[in-house]
C-alpha cells in the first residue's frame, strides 16, 4: 500500500526516505513487509507525508485480514 501511495504522490524511494529521516533500504523493507519494527514516529511521518486517511488505513487492514 505504501509503495502505491508513494508513487501516486510522485516521490522516489530516496525522497520519501529522506523526508522520514530513515534509509531508503529501511523504507524499501517497510513497503515490502520485510521490516516489522518501524518506529511509530516513522509510520506517523509516512501517513502525514503521503496524505493517508483513516479510511485508507482501515481498508488496507481489512484487505489484509481476509
Amino acid at each position: 500500500m505504501l509503495k502505491e501511495y508513494r508513487i501516486k504522490r510522485g516521490y522516489t524511494l530516496e525522497q520519501l526516505a529522506e523526508m522520514c529521516d530513515i534509509s531508503w533500504r529501511n523504507l524499501h523493507r517497510i513497503e515490502n513487509g520485510q521490516y516489522k519494527y518501524a518506529k511509530f514516529e516513522t509510520i506517523q511521518k509516512l501517513i502525514m507525508i503521503l496524505g493517508l486517511t483513516e479510511k485508507d488505513i482501515l481498508a488496507f487492514i481489512k484487505d489484509k485480514s481476509i
